[in-house]
């Protein structure tokens, strides 16, 4: 796609990384720095053309549509900060999608005190990739699977799959504690709210989204327990909350987790939260083939794992 030229009119083909988008979002996108009021007047002016017609805001582009774009002027911006091109390791790879093992400490993407994230990272390494969009998002401190599009039919496709539940996803989490059963459904509503420092906080209450999550117990020591998380809905810091709200805080978990434990546990080895996703399971949303995605437990968690086993024998 052609880039945009401030001081004249601007034709660009759509090809498949705009196929299906309303107007007004494309132009949302391509016309960063401009307001959303002047798009919507340029718009409704016909300034803005499809295939020589006037459209209004609610058209949906198609493949090879030519999209006339009038003289724009744009606030100069300040030179944005430099994103490093990086490559994640890969744990499955096709012509629609992409899965890559997360570290943790890394943001899926920028915002919120971050200036970038794994998704601004990978179009840096890739710049010939015409889309590249996450799929979901894993918190900043959990490793493991994260899926990302590089068709926006797939993208598509697979926001469907995951919504009528036919994906399954899973996480270890290490927990403070013993974990009695073997295996335990837990639904909790959870509520959002903001600290009065602007953080993100997630809680148990009555009038909460209804959340689920099936934990199944795969070892024990005296005084943690290895659990294996099953989300059955994808709510934000759901595995979090649910055990943190049983008395089962996630070991390393600076938010919702016991901090004296924490630091007690930086000493011992575990500097970062025990939670990672492990695997994810769903039919590829184009060929309809199933695929399951597993990433291995990173060094640090399973060395961690290693010195309870060995303190344990």
């Amino acid at each position: 796609m052609n880039g945009l030229s401030k001081e004249s009119v601007t034709f660009l083909e759509i090809d498949e990384s705009g196929e299906t988008q309303r107007i007004d979002n494309f132009l949302f996108r391509h016309l960063k720095g401009v307001p959303k009021s002047h798009v919507y007047r340029i718009l409704r002016g016909g300034e803005v053309r499809v295939n020589k017609k006037r459209v209004d805001q609610t058209y949906r582009l198609q493949m090879g549509d030519v999209l006339r774009i009038p003289p724009i002027r744009v606030a100069e911006k300040p030179e944005a900060e430099f994103v490093p091109a990086v490559e994640f390791p890969i744990l499955y790879e096709d012509d629609a999608l992409l899965a890559v093992n997360k570290p943790s400490g890394t943001a899926v993407h920028g915002g919120s005190g971050v200036s970038f994230g794994v998704i601004e990272q990978l179009r840096r390494a890739r710049p010939q990739a015409k889309f590249l969009e996450l799929v979901h998002r894993l918190d900043r401190e959990t490793s493991g699977v994260l899926l990302v599009a590089k068709k926006r039919s797939a993208l598509t496709g697979l926001h469907e799959i995951m919504r009528e539940g036919n994906s399954d996803k899973r996480y270890y989490a290490l927990v403070l504690g013993q974990w009695k059963n073997a295996r335990q459904h837990v639904k909790l509503p959870l509520h959002k709210f903001d600290t009065p420092q602007g953080e993100k906080r997630v809680m148990v209450r009555e009038d909460g989204q209804h959340a689920h999550t099936i934990f199944s117990l795969q070892k024990s020591w005296p005084e943690f327990s290895l659990l294996e998380a099953e989300l059955k809905t994808g709510r934000t810091h759901q595995i979090r909350v649910h055990l943190s709200h049983l008395g089962f805080p996630i070991a390393g978990d600076d938010k919702y987790g016991d901090f004296a434990r924490n630091k007690e546990l930086a000493k011992r080895g575990l500097k970062r939260m025990f939670l990672h996703a492990h695997s994810i399971s769903f039919n590829h949303p184009l060929t309809g083939e199933p695929l399951s995605i597993t990433a291995p437990l990173p060094k640090e968690l399973q060395s961690f794992v290693d010195k309870l086993d060995a303190a344990a024998a």
